[in-house]
This record gives C-alpha cells, sequence and structure tokens, in this order.
C-alpha cells in the first residue's frame, strides 16, 4: 500500500467536504476549491476523517492512490490555514511594486515588466531602505500559488556568479568563483 495513501485525512472545525460525480468540493474560511479524482481511487468521508481507497494494485491505481489523497490534504489544509510564499529580490535597481493585483517589475531590462495576477491570491510588496524587495503571495490553492511563483521567478532566475534575481527568502543560491587572472 502507498504510505502516503493510507493515511487518513482529518477534516478541521469549519471545513466540509463533498463528492459529487468523482468530483471533491472543499469549503472552508479562506475559500473553496474543487478537484476531479480519478474513477480508479474511492474517497470516503466519515464524519471528521476523510479516507482515500484503491480497489486494486494495479500500476495506475497505485501511482494515483498517493497523489489524489495529497491533493485533497493540500486543499484542506488550504481552505483552513492558507499558503504563504515569500519571493526577494536581489540585485542593484530591482524594484517591485503593486497596484491591486498587478505587479510592476523594474528588473534591469529596457522595459518594466507588468503581471496580473489571479483573484485567488493576495499580494503584498514591502521595499525598505537597505533591504532586499519582498513580495508576499497568499492563496488557499497550493498549485496556483507555486505556478504563479515559478512564472515570476523565471523573468530573472538567480545566477550563479553574483547571486542576482528572484529567488524565495531563505534560498541558498550555490555560488561559482569567477574567472581566475591569467599567468
Amino acid at each position: 500500500m502507498s504510505r502516503i495513501g493510507k493515511l487518513p485525512i482529518e477534516i478541521p472545525a469549519g471545513v466540509t467536504v463533498t463528492l459529487q460525480n468523482d468530483v471533491v468540493t472543499v469549503k472552508g474560511p479562506k475559500g473553496e476549491l474543487s478537484q476531479y479524482v480519478d474513477p480508479l481511487i474511492k474517497v470516503e468521508v466519515e464524519g471528521a476523517v476523510c479516507h482515500v481507497t484503491r480497489p486494486n494494485d494495479e500500476k495506475e491505481s497505485r501511482a494515483k492512490h498517493g497523489l489524489y489523497r495529497a491533493l485533497i490534504h493540500n486543499m484542506v489544509y488550504g481552505v483552513s490555514e492558507g499558503y504563504k510564499k515569500t519571493l526577494e529580490l536581489v540585485g542593484v535597481g530591482y524594484r517591485v511594486e503593486s497596484q491591486g493585483q498587478i505587479l510592476n517589475f523594474s528588473l534591469g531590462y529596457s522595459h518594466p515588466i507588468y503581471m496580473e495576477l489571479p483573484k485567488e491570491i493576495k499580494v503584498e510588496t514591502k521595499s525598505e531602505r537597505n533591504q532586499n524587495p519582498l513580495i508576499m503571495l497568499e492563496s488557499a490553492d497550493k498549485q496556483l500559488l507555486g505556478q504563479v511563483c515559478a512564472k515570476i521567478r523565471s523573468f530573472r532566475k538567480p545566477e550563479p556568479y553574483k547571486g542576482k534575481g528572484i529567488r524565495f527568502q531563505g534560498e541558498v543560491v550555490r555560488r561559482k568563483a569567477g574567472k581566475s587572472a591569467g599567468k
């Protein structure tokens, strides 16, 4: 059996999990999320616990067992607690401003970069003197949050020589030695 798939999902107070036509819907104080579940996988809700089971040990059902359990657990955690990610801009002159759901980046290119965020994501930017600018993103949907963070990071990935770029807060960038002097 899948070690992840066997674990029960505890449903906190204030969160409801419903299953209808192979779609699991989770509602909570931070929002509502839905996820299609393959008919091979059975989802059962008993009181404050949700169980994910599989009917057989075929390769496909084994692969999907842990996947759907993890997706449902992430939805339950997201609508109750929420997910937060913080990105920092490392580099001279790198700036970011937020106007509602639109982020305005100045990353050393000849033009500014504008990015409109989905309405499910709350954004806050912070720029203090002698500190790297920060982007704080918060959402109930872990997949969407990770996708948006990856898109923002792709504008200027951290480079290994000076360490400049957009990185997650606390991320360690492996540095390389530059050119060594000739003879």
